[in-house]
């Protein structure tokens, strides 16, 4: 994305309500005018097929979840302000979302020792990488868009400029392609992954109060809407395919035992609760990952006796309308974050090429799944 492209106030887009899909609605809905497979290839030639999971992969979800460890993570004890102050450059507040960063410090902590190598392929401003080498690791990212390749960079001289000696580095390029992105020299070092799947509904976004306009929204798109190279912009199903192949792909990269942490939340589409962290455990699965632990990665403060919620405006907002319309919804108070973990024995050079470095692995795509309308969760894509 260029500076060009980003939205500003004095020339904000038409407020989308918050929990609204970016994805094209007709690749969802058949009863508006669905186009074919066919179709759909011809308007987009680079876009991943579609394949459900089998049935008995879902149900087998369940059963995996039944001895996966579970914990909460107290990550929003200051605000998301003072988390980055100091740490990331004024531009990286454009972002239309940004991880937490305590979020990506608490699984480096847990997860990897001093010198390890954490990897993110879809690194945004740079999140993962900043935390990671404040911590003493050594990081590696990749970021499709190339406005936010430049916003990591600024990131990473900012902590070499407070004192920081680093071995990081950001590449630009599309995740899908990992093998052809990274060197060698990155095959089978990752200790871990810490990334989130790139899924556009509301977003973050700045605010601009003007007594004509209102209240407008902007900073809160991506790039070019046009462009199908960006996962965000390629509908639910087909994210879901490329997220699986981006998740195969990383394999290689990681060391035996390695661990992937993936943040996500659901999101309200119509007010209806889509599952999304179901969703990605299945493509976590279907990639050939170990799920480990389903964690709680809090976005409220956790005071003595209740949470201290830290909801954007546009959450905010959002709640009050469906309230005041007799729908009782609630404010976002947390995230999911899945840890998969590889196996703990090194594939051979063959069996990997096989596995995920040359071979395009099947795509998975799941159906909707919903909860019930009062829970929690407005999605938001991270730029870590």
């Amino acid at each position: 994305m260029t500076s060009a492209s980003m939205s500003h106030p004095s020339r904000p887009g038409r407020p989308r309500e918050e929990g609204t899909p970016v994805a094209d609605d007709q690749l969802r809905h058949p009863h508006h005018g669905a186009r074919t497979t066919a179709d759909t290839r011809r308007a987009d030639p680079g876009a991943e097929s579609t394949q459900r999971i089998p049935r008995a992969v879902i149900d087998a979800i369940g059963t995996a979840l039944d001895d996966t460890a579970v914990s909460v993570w107290t990550t929003a004890q200051t605000s998301p302000a003072a988390q980055r102050k100091n740490r990331y450059t004024p531009e990286s507040t454009a972002h239309p979302a940004k991880m937490l960063p305590a979020v990506a410090a608490h699984a480096i902590a847990h997860y990897t020792n001093p010198g390890d190598l954490v990897l993110d392929p879809m690194c945004g401003i740079g999140t993962t990488l900043v935390e990671a080498v404040h911590a003493g690791r050594r990081a590696v990212g990749v970021e499709y868009e190339p406005h936010w390749v430049d916003i990591a960079r600024d990131n990473l001289e900012l902590a070499r400029t407070r004192g920081v000696e680093h071995d990081a580095r950001v590449f630009h390029g599309d995740a899908r392609q990992l093998s052809s992105l990274l060197p060698q020299d990155y095959v089978g070092q990752a200790a871990l992954v810490v990334t989130s799947p790139p899924y556009g509904p509301s977003t973050h976004g700045q605010v601009s109060v003007s007594p004509t306009a209102g209240i407008q929204k902007y900073y809160h798109r991506y790039g070019n809407t046009l462009d199908r190279g960006n996962l965000a912009n390629i509908g639910h199903h087909r994210l879901l395919a490329g997220f699986t192949r981006i998740l195969a792909g990383l394999v290689p990269f990681l060391r035996p035992g390695g661990h992937i942490a993936i943040t996500i939340r659901p999101w309200r589409e119509h007010a209806e609760l889509i599952d999304l962290p179901a969703q990605i455990l299945a493509c976590g699965r279907q990639a050939g990952l170990i799920p480990v632990e389903r964690c709680v990665a809090l976005l409220a403060r956790a005071a003595e006796h209740d949470l201290v919620g830290r909801g954007s405006f546009f959450q905010r907002d959002f709640i009050r309308k469906r309230r005041e319309a007799g729908l009782p919804l609630h404010l976002i108070a947390h995230e999911d974050v899945l840890v998969f973990r590889t196996s703990q024995v090194r594939q051979s050079s063959s069996t990997r090429a096989d596995s995920g470095v040359r071979r395009r692995p099947a795509p998975a795509c799941l159906p909707r799944v919903s909860r019930h309308s009062s829970g929690d969760g407005q999605a938001s894509r991270r730029a870590a």
